[in-house]
This record gives C-alpha cells, sequence and structure tokens, in this order.
C-alpha cells in the first residue's frame, strides 16, 4: 500500500536507511527493535493528528528596533585576539518588578587596560506592556563596569524578587534585587567576592532541597593577558587558541547559608575538577530520585554530569553514563546545553552543542542511568555539522505539546573562510521541529528570512514577552547587536504556569509541573542556567494543541508538597503556590506586537 503526501514521507523517515543502525555495545538488538518500535508508533499517532489538522504558518518577526533595543556588545577587541573577546554575551529574561511582563538582561563586556573607548556596562530593559521596552540601567544601579560574560536569575533570599548573578572575567558580581525597581551589589557581603577567573555560565540550584538557592559556576581555562598565548590558523596572522593550548580550572559551588552568605562548598561537595573547562551549566534529574543533579558542557575536556548524592556530595558520572565523549570517543567542544523531555519517555534527555565539523550532541536518556547519542542517525545532526553552535534550548514553538530544539551559531574566527571553505563566521541558527518519536525537521527557514539570517551568534534565550501564550526568543551575538524575534502565527492553545514557593524555594527551581490533556502527557522541571551565558523565563508554557483545558495540573515541589488542579482553561497563566494550589489566573492578552506591525 502506498501512503501518500506528508504522511507518507514522515513514516518513511521512521523506517529509513540508518534507523535500526547503533555503534553502542549497550543496546541489544531487541533493546533497540523495542525502543524504536514505541518510538514509531508514538510518531505515527502524531502524524495522523497533524495530517489531518495541518501544519502551522509561524514566523519569527525581528522586533528589535521598534521594541526600542539598543544595544551593541563590547568585547574588548583591539587587534591582539584575546581568547576571552570572542566567547560573549549572555542574556536573561527576568520579571524583575513582578508585574507579570518579562524584562530583559543583556550582559557586557568592556575594553582591556590601557586601550579603553567608550565605557560600558550590562542593559537592564524594562517590559512597557506595549511592545516596547526602556533601559532601566543606571536607574536600576546595575550600570557596573565589568568584563561580563554571563547571567543566571534567580531569588536567592526568598524575598519575592528575583536577584541577578553576573559572571565575569575577572570578579564576578551578584545584584540583590531590592524590590523597588533597584538592585544592590552584594558580592563582597554574599561572601562571594576574591576569586578571580574565568566565569561563564551559571545556574541557581536548591542542591541539598533545604528551601535556599545555592550557585553553581562554570569556569573556562586560566587565562591572563600577561600568560596569552599566539595561535596562528595559516601560518602567517594571529588567531584565537582553542582551550587546548590553556589548563582548565574547576566549576564552583556555592552554598547558600540562608543569611544573605554563602560559603564555596567545591571539595566538601565533591565538586573539584581541575581539568574542567567548563562553558555550559544544565540543571536536571536524570535518573528521577527527586534530587537535582548538574550538567557542565566543557571544551575539549569530557563533559561532567554529577549525580546528586542527597548528602551534600556529588559523583562524577558522565563517562559511564555516555555523555562524556562522543560515539568514537573524543571529547568534543561543549559549549551550551539543555535538558528536557523530548519523547514523553518520562526522562530528561540532553541537548549540547558542539564546534564546527563536531555536530550537536543528543543525548537520548534511555531511563537506566545510561545516555544514547542520537544525533548520528538524526536530522539534527546532519544539520548541524559544519555550524558551531552556541546558546540551544528546548522549546515548545508551535505549542503542539512537543518540545522542539533551538541552537544560536556562530564561528569564534572572523578569518575561518580562508582555511575551511565549508564553514563561515556568520552563520544562520537552527530550529528543529518535534515531529514525536524521537524525530525532527529543520524548519527555520520557514520561520522567516531575517530570522534565518546568518549571524554571529552567542548567547540565547525564550520569554512570552507580551502575554499572548507564545514563546519569543532572544539572541546575542559577539561584538554586535542583539536581535528580539517576536513569535507570529501560531493558533494552538497553552497554559502557563508559575510557581511561588513557600517550604520551597520560592522561585519553585526544581519543582516538576505535568500537564494532562486527554491522552496527551508532558512534565516540565523549573530550572536556572541552560543554554550557553543565559537563562530563559522561570515561568514555563505547556503547548496543547487544539484542546481547549489541561484535564490535570499536578505541581510537585522540591519540599516533598504535591499540589493538583482540575479542569484548568487554556489562554491563561495560573499561579500556583505551594500547598495552596491555584492563587491567581492571568489570560492571555491580544499582542501589542503584532498591532504595531
Amino acid at each position: 500500500m502506498k501512503i501518500p503526501g506528508l504522511f507518507g514521507k514522515k513514516l518513511l523517515r521512521l523506517f529509513g536507511a540508518g534507523s535500526w543502525v547503533t555503534t553502542d555495545p549497550r543496546l541489544t538488538p531487541w533493546a533497540l527493535f523495542s525502543r524504536r518500535f514505541a518510538a514509531a508508533a508514538a510518531a505515527a499517532a502524531l502524524f495522523l493528528t497533524s495530517f489531518a489538522h495541518g501544519e502551522q504558518k509561524i514566523s519569527f518577526r525581528d522586533i528589535t528596533a521598534q521594541a526600542g533595543i539598543q544595544f551593541k556588545h563590547n568585547n574588548g577587541a583591539f587587534g591582539k585576539k584575546y581568547l576571552p573577546e570572542t566567547m560573549g554575551p549572555g542574556c536573561a529574561f527576568v520579571d524583575y518588578d513582578n508585574d507579570g511582563w518579562p524584562d530583559i538582561v543583556l550582559v557586557n563586556g568592556e575594553d582591556f587596560p590601557g586601550h579603553q573607548r567608550n565605557p560600558s556596562t550590562l542593559k537592564l530593559y524594562h517590559n512597557n506592556h506595549d511592545g516596547t521596552f526602556t533601559d532601566v540601567t543606571r536607574k536600576a544601579g546595575l550600570a557596573v563596569s565589568m568584563f561580563g560574560l554571563g547571567v543566571a536569575v534567580g531569588d536567592y533570599d526568598n524575598d519575592g524578587y528575583d536577584d541577578l548573578f553576573i559572571s565575569a572575567l575577572g570578579q564576578s558580581h551578584l545584584f540583590h534585587n531590592n524590590g523597588n525597581g533597584t538592585f544592590t551589589d552584594v558580592t563582597k557581603a554574599a561572601g562571594l567576592w576574591g576569586p578571580n577567573e574565568f566565569s561563564t555560565s551559571a545556574a541557581w540550584v536548591d542542591y541539598d532541597r533545604d528551601g535556599k538557592l545555592d550557585l553553581v559556576v562554570a569556569n573556562y581555562v586560566q587565562w591572563s593577558e600577561k600568560g596569552d598565548l599566539y595561535c596562528t590558523l595559516d601560518g602567517t596572522h594571529k588567531s584565537y587558541c582553542t582551550p587546548e593550548s590553556y589548563k582548565g580550572t574547576s566549576a564552583r559551588l556555592w552554598h547558600n547559608l540562608g543569611n544573605g552568605k554563602f560559603e564555596d562548598a567545591t571539595e566538601k561537595a565533591k565538586f573539584y575538577d581541575p581539568t574542567s573547562k567548563g562553558l555550559g551549566v544544565a540543571i536536571l534529574d536524570y535518573n528521577g530520585d527527586g534530587w537535582p543533579d548538574i550538567l557542565l558542557a566543557n571544551d575539549t575536556q569530557p563533559n561532567k554530569l554529577y549525580l546528586n548524592k542527597r548528602d551534600g556530595t556529588f559523583e562524577e558520572k558522565g563517562v559511564s553514563a555516555g555523555i562524556g565523549f562522543s560515539e568514537d570517543g573524543v571529547a568534543r567542544a561543549g559549549m551550551g546545553v539543555d535538558a528536557a523531555d523530548y519523547d514523553r519517555s518520562g526522562h530528561p534527555s540532553i541537548i549540547i552543542t558542539n564546534f564546527a565539523n563536531q555536530m550537536l550532541s543528543l543525548y537520548h536518556n534511555e531511563g537506566n542511568g545510561l545516555f544514547v547519542d542520537e544525533a548520528p542517525r538524526s536530522e539534527v545532526g546532519r544539520a548541524t555539522l559544519v555550524t558551531l553552535g552556541f546558546g540551544c534550548f528546548f522549546f515548545d514553538y508551535d505549542n503542539d505539546g512537543w518540545p522542539d530544539i533551538f541552537v544560536a551559531d556562530g564561528h569564534i574566527e572572523d578569518a575561518i573562510e580562508r582555511v575551511q571553505k565549508r564553514v563561515t563566521y556568520a552563520e544562520p541558527p537552527h530550529v528543529f521541529r518535534n515531529l514525536g518519536g524521537g524525530k525532527f525537521q529543520e524548519v527555520t527557514t520557514s520561520l522567516g528570512p531575517g530570522f534565518a539570517a546568518p549571524k554571529v551568534a552567542r548567547g540565547a534565550a525564550y520569554a512570552d514577552i507580551d502575554n499572548d501564550g507564545a514563546l519569543d526568543v532572544l539572541m546575542t551575538t559577539n561584538g554586535g547587536r542583539a536581535f528580539l524575534y517576536h513569535n507570529e502565527g501560531g493558533s494552538n492553545h497553552s497554559l502557563r504556569v508559575k510557581l511561588s514557593g513557600t517550604k520551597s524555594n520560592r522561585d519553585g527551581i526544581g519543582a516538576v509541573v505535568r500537564v494532562s490533556s486527554g491522552r496527551d502527557q508532558q512534565w516540565q522541571m523549573v530550572h536556572s542556567g541552560s543554554s550557553y551565558l543565559s537563562q530563559s523565563e522561570l515561568v514555563l508554557t505547556f503547548g496543547l494543541g487544539s484542546a481547549g483545558k489541561a484535564d490535570s495540573v499536578e505541581v510537585q515541589w522540591p519540599s516533598g508538597q504535591v499540589d493538583k488542579l482540575a479542569n484548568v482553561a487554556a489562554g491563561q497563566t495560573v499561579t500556583v503556590q505551594e500547598g495552596k494550589g491555584m492563587v491567581a489566573t492571568n489570560p492571555y492578552k491580544s499582542s501589542p506586537v503584532s498591532k504595531t506591525r
């Protein structure tokens, strides 16, 4: 029987060449057959739905200028090709004034000593609720000069207002949110002053589940102006050195003492490893025991997966879990990272962006402590082989209930085309639509020419900037502008869930939210960090497809508390307070952004 059209093509992808091949000796032929058959069955069901209802015409429109965001990254470059120049910047969404509208943080660098030109600081843009943003950096007390790289958002003192940690080359900074629109630099008072490191991505995590957010900070390599090395691609001109030229350095774990102070628990928690060259940090519970584990994406060193031992210590499991190396045993150049259950297996799987000619890693969680890289057998792998990925995340851009993949791309060397003809400096991003059954299809070019245009991208984050129920994208470029893209054209329903902890940390970081609608069941964990140097909003968005409600919403808090809701209508953001259930609702708005086209 011949199956016509799009449906037939998608089914053929499931059983096409390579679908039944694996180089992983841990998977028996029967185990592989069983997993592939289950994936095919799940995908077939989704494809029937897609075939019946058709795919949506969604685009991401560049609204940066009309939104009033005027930002250019200062990477400090002045011709010496110092390694830190090419790394930043990060970005984040934070509702710093609790008005229900996500605001924007853009991290910035600064000039190197002796080469000062124009002063530069990070930027805080306030969401005006009408599709525009206002620069409130100076008013907020954040006009602090530093060679900033990354940002992590979290309410570390549980006062109801999210604070900012800015990682940097040299001294990183912790800014306390005063609740009146201003921030105070509390780095010294908090005990975080002193480490002079090359810090990159960071994440807030309550690793001991005591209700207070701790902080994990990735560090890259041991670099200084005095110790800068000469490297060259063509034998004539200086180029940026690879991290193999420098010694590694351990990530740090800061334990929250509960009085506004932190202690360095790196060694005590068995988190210390000076061989690491960390760029990305993700928090996940990969073994499903209810305790957060820590994933560190390393550049030219094996990726690290720290299993939470539930006694204040960790055990490193990266290699034994199968994520330390590529399939052929190579430690790749890991950059950005994220984790999500992309195939409804009940377990979080992992994406890690890598250097050019290395393809993205798509580690599927087998549910037994092991991961298998599906990228070599996937369109995700083939499409990312030549590009150099940085920021990345799972997000459901079309609200069909299946997490899609976004990757921000851009090379580090502006002269790369002279020595590698297939590789370019500016590169288009990638968006892979989740087809179900573990299958993805690249759809970048269909999302708009401006969105798909080549960029030297680095950080990336998502949020619903205008409360219309669809996720928008923020992207930074090295030495260039930031881009804000508005998600337009979707017709599927969604439900957004905001958490407010009482026994648990106020943000609900580490909580798992499960949503059921008909036969569809999905879940997400509230997490800080992920992507590259960046953080997306803490509100969770669940795509419901054509369903007008969620039959049930269940929140499993880090404290052990479970809150359950029933028959929750789509088209709104609901706030769930620990122990009380739903305490507030906010219906979606007609997008003010679309009205200003």
